[in-house]
């Protein structure tokens, strides 16, 4: 029987190097995370909120313009548009969250707003455009021109369903690779990893647009649409997961959280829409999958998928990339003599 070394030569021997490193980076993994998060969430304020103005009186409409758009703190973004149909059209082609019909013969307006967008963000317009008008000696009168389903309490199932998603993606990414290493040996183990990944994708875009859909009636958006959006999804993130093992080794996991979790989910626009977040999240949410996805789902499910086209290419570019970071690390990459056969 060996003799003891002592407590502190026991650690050594416990805890190797690479392990102190895994864990401090998981520290540092955790602090972002809780960084970002409230970083985002901690003092919604709106923020130049596209909205049209029209009256039968092109002056009245200008002069309402102006005044909404000298608001402190600008958290309007008016814009005059011609009449009603074109501010109605507007807002369900998601060019703007809501819309102001000026009627110069009374004092009361109305206000068209679209909850099915996050109904944190028709909040902030009927608070911000209801305290301006009564400043007019005015009151407004809300119309909810694509309203959230009942089922989908503020509008928030459309990015719990992306969110899911992405979970998804990266964690049978983070399978694939721990089931025969965290790089591939060869592209032909890649390209069986990317379409393994796409199968998966299929069948979870599928179930979960059931799920959102016909089972639990919360999202009234077409399944074919979700499904697809939610294949695309799946499989962007999944590869983008693979992307950064094949750079990365295990660490790649971590990154790939780091980029969808900690900075994609608080800036996703999913409890607050991008014009009430501060400048760093609204500006890098559409950009990032859960960003992306949210937007789409909620394009998909309200407006008739208007709005949409921008963030599936978003999510086809991180698809695109993502696999083909992958097929070139494992192509270009010169397995070890010693390794066994499919892994590293």
């Amino acid at each position: 029987m060996t003799p003891s070394q002592g407590f502190l030569a026991e650690i050594k021997d416990a805890v190797t190097t690479r392990a102190a490193l895994l864990v401090l980076g998981v520290l540092a993994l955790q602090l972002a995370f809780i960084t970002s998060y409230i970083g985002a969430f901690h003092h919604p304020k709106p923020s130049e909120i596209p909205i049209a103005v029209t009256a039968p009186a092109a002056p009245a409409a200008e002069r309402s313009a102006q005044q909404l758009g000298a608001l402190p703190g600008d958290p309007l973004d008016p814009r005059v548009v011609e009449d009603e149909a074109a501010a109605l059209a507007q807002v369900r082609d998601r060019d703007v969250d809501g819309a102001l019909i000026i009627d110069p013969a009374g004092r009361t307006d109305r206000l068209l707003v679209a909850s099915g967008a996050g109904a944190s963000l028709s909040q902030a317009l009927e608070e911000v455009v209801g305290a301006a008008e009564r400043a007019q000696g005015r009151t407004v009168r809300v119309t909810d021109v694509a309203p959230a389903a009942k089922g989908d309490s503020r509008g928030l199932s459309s990015f719990y369903l992306v969110i899911g998603w992405c979970v998804g993606g990266y964690l049978c990414a983070a399978i694939l690779a721990i089931s025969a290493g965290a790089r591939p040996a060869n592209g032909h183990r890649a390209v069986i990893r990317l379409g393994a990944l796409l199968v998966y994708a299929l069948a979870a875009g599928l179930l979960g647009a059931v799920i959102a859909g016909p089972v639990l009636d919360a999202l009234p958006g077409s399944v074919w649409g979700l499904w697809g959006l939610g294949t695309l999804v799946v499989f962007a993130v999944g590869a983008i997961t693979l992307a950064f093992q094949g750079l990365a080794g295990v660490i790649g996991i971590g990154l790939a959280i780091l980029l969808v979790v900690v900075l994609g989910n608080p800036s996703a626009g999913g409890a607050y829409p991008y014009p009430l977040l501060p400048p760093f999240w609204s500006t890098i949410g559409p950009a990032l999958p859960p960003g992306a996805g949210t937007y789409a789902a909620r394009s998909i499910t309200y407006f008739d998928g208007n709005g949409a086209g921008g963030p599936l290419l978003v999510l086809a570019a991180w698809a695109l990339v993502g696999a083909a970071v992958t097929l070139a690390c494992a192509t270009l990459r010169r397995p070890r003599p010693d390794a066994p056969a499919g892994t590293t």
